[in-house]
């Protein structure tokens, strides 16, 4: 665990109780998710621009 950084993110509600339900039988954990969502939003020039057009998570005030 010393490669690792402890952080701390605030997640919609909706989503992450959608989150916990399509994974309740699967290994694939948020830290998982995370950390290749990362590696993948760093290496892969298609999925970046995907998550960065991505605008249908706006929430009144936020900057989600």
């Amino acid at each position: 665990m010393k490669n690792t950084k402890l952080t701390s993110v605030k997640i919609l509600e909706s989503l992450y109780g959608a989150f916990k339900v399509t994974t309740v039988n699967s290994p694939t954990t948020l830290q998982k998710l995370t950390n290749r969502c990362i590696h993948l939003y760093l290496t892969d020039d298609e999925f970046r621009d995907k998550v960065e057009n991505t605008d249908d998570l706006t929430v009144s005030g936020s900057n989600f």
